[in-house]
């Protein structure tokens, strides 16, 4: 399958304008997950939840961002994982996070049991994955996966989807590798798009919908100012000294996370 940029342009038209959501942020409902759907949403200001067999879609005001410049863990968090043999890659086990994402969770030591990653969104993320525009970020100790995120990325702007950890920091050790990899690619926008304390204590911020549109529009361009489409990620990495390479055929050994500079 190919990205046919004429059908983004054309769901991009059939959105409803940003001013008539909701107040919690709900947009409309309809549509499918198809690639072209799903970019046009991205490009222009939305994002898919899915509830009751249908998409629901979401422009909350304000929107929750991450500058990358900003970005600091807790010092607790930096001492923790100067000295936690954790490895990172990038793109190498989508799937795998992805599903870990969608498991249940535990809060408060009570399980919760549902998840707005059904199967029909892990089919549509891991077909976005696949033309190069969804992308994973897995951390390992000892091989092992213990933590990771995926996102969306689409020119210069990446929209971060869903995050977990099976050991403690292991989150935390993931958004500092992504920050390291934006940074080191140029992104202009970390869109986080729902607030939450976990990523408020990290740098993030709460931008109104037109100070959002403006860099959204400067990181990555509407549907219909495209002359061709997005350049997708297709590259994998190994993080290894402080900065991510890509990986080679027989691919890169892993180095421990550091991380004084996000102290």
């Amino acid at each position: 399958m190919t990205l046919r940029l004429e059908l983004v342009r054309r769901c991009a038209e059939a959105f409803p304008p940003l001013e008539t959501a909701f107040e919690d942020g709900l947009l409309c409902r309809g549509g499918d997950l198809r690639p072209e759907w799903l970019l046009a949403a991205y490009a222009c200001g939305i994002f898919p939840w899915y509830n009751q067999g249908a998409p629901l879609w979401w422009s909350p005001d304000p929107r929750c961002v991450l500058p990358l410049e900003k970005f600091r863990l807790p010092r607790r968090s930096a001492r923790y994982l100067r000295h936690r043999d954790f490895s990172l890659s990038w793109n190498t086990a989508f799937e795998q996070v992805l599903r870990a994402c969608a498991a249940p969770r535990r809060y408060a030591g009570r399980e919760e049991t549902g998840t707005w990653i059904n199967e029909d969104m892990a089919r549509a993320y891991t077909e976005l994955h696949r033309l190069g525009y969804a992308h994973s970020l897995e951390v390992r100790r000892e091989g092992a996966l213990v933590g990771g995120l995926y996102g969306v990325s689409l020119g210069r702007a990446f929209f971060g989807e869903s995050m977990f950890h099976r050991e403690s920091e292991a989150s935390r050790a993931a958004l500092a590798g992504l920050v390291t990899l934006l940074r080191q690619r140029g992104v202009l926008l970390l869109d986080c798009q729902m607030e939450t304390p976990h990523m408020m204590g990290m740098g993030a911020e709460l931008w109104p919908r037109e100070r959002y549109m403006r860099a959204l529009r400067e990181a990555a361009p509407s549907p219909d100012e495209l002359r061709r489409p997005w350049m997708p990620w297709t590259e994998r990495y190994e993080y290894a000294d402080g900065l991510w390479h890509e990986r080679g055929e027989e691919g890169a050994s892993c180095g421990s996370f550091r991380l004084a500079e996000y102290a």
